[in-house]
């Protein structure tokens, strides 16, 4: 729990570094849970944070699977529609892994979870 706490402080940071001005971290709802949004020129990005401390289990980034990307999906419909928000959107992955980051832009998409 500690390492996906600290892995999103790190990723925060990575993407103001970037430019990205952080919307929201951590946004819950019954629907499930976007870990930041952010704003990358006009687009709302919907960024899932994941960190692993080894290769053991292959890449980080596999754990967003078919299910949490739908999780999310219909989370940042939710946002959107709340916001009244009609940007571009993206999703992406930012890993930790091994000492390194992997930022995934346009990792998956909204298609089919947003009916």
């Amino acid at each position: 729990m500690e390492l996906g706490k600290a892995a999103e402080r790190k990723a925060e940071a990575y993407l103001a570094g970037k430019g990205y001005r952080i919307l929201e971290r951590s946004w819950r709802t019954p629907l499930g849970e976007v870990d930041i949004i952010a704003q990358d020129g006009k687009t709302v990005v919907f960024v899932e944070v994941k960190a692993r401390s080894s290769f053991s289990f292959g890449p980080a980034e596999s754990a967003v699977d078919r299910r949490k990307q739908g999780r999310i999906a219909k989370a940042a419909l939710a946002y959107l529609q709340r916001r009244g928000r009609e940007n571009p959107v993206r999703f992406d992955v930012v890993a930790f892994q091994g000492g390194e980051v992997r930022h995934i832009q346009g990792a998956f998409s909204a298609e089919g979870w947003t009916k």
